[in-house]
């Protein structure tokens, strides 16, 4: 059964990252909808360009079963400027739906919102200080809230993502068609 998942980009996001979530959600059957809360086309915080599926403003409405945020600067300032995104992931959290942030958008967009409270998370180490109950793990699930520090733990983040929609063998048939391994 394929899940829906909104993954927000905003001009400056981190490529690597959006781009990584992307594909691995895609790789175990997600429907993945980008949607911008810039203009279609975005470029990301290495100058690549990136074209949406959609605005984030037509995504109002939808239910989604995961809502990720890719973090990279100033990227994660625009997430968190943008009302429609935020009603969305408020919406995710109210609801126990699945919603996830990497690098630095734990700080910038959930805890600047009060979306994590009291759960565990990690986030790029540089922002910890903005991060209540911080753990320094590469990726960080509690709940319906799955977090992680940054580049080069967006495939173990997406992992944990495809593991918590669809269980522990996709993620594993996934990785393992990555060659990844899993701790």
């Amino acid at each position: 059964m394929s899940k829906k998942v909104l993954v927000a980009v905003a001009d400056g996001t981190e490529e690597l990252e959006a781009v990584t979530i992307i594909d691995i959600l895609r790789r175990a059957g997600a429907a993945v909808t980008v949607a911008s809360v810039s203009g279609i086309e975005i470029t990301a915080s290495r100058g690549v360009k990136i074209v949406a599926d959609k605005h984030i403003d037509q995504c109002k409405g939808e239910t989604f079963d995961a809502v990720v945020l890719p973090g990279g600067m100033p990227g994660a300032e625009h997430l968190r400027d943008s009302k429609p995104l935020i009603d969305i992931v408020k919406s995710q959290k109210a609801s126990g739906r699945l919603y996830a942030a990497i690098c630095a958008s734990p700080a910038v967009v959930l805890a600047y919102h009060g979306l994590i409270d009291d759960k565990k998370v990690t986030g790029y180490p540089s922002t910890s200080d903005k991060l209540p109950n911080y753990s320094g793990g590469s990726v960080v699930v509690d709940a319906n809230c799955i977090t992680s520090q940054g580049p080069a733990t967006a495939m173990e983040f997406a992992i944990a993502l495809v593991e918590n929609l669809y269980g522990e063998q996709k993620a594993s048939d996934v990785s393992a068609g990555l060659l990844l391994t899993r701790r």
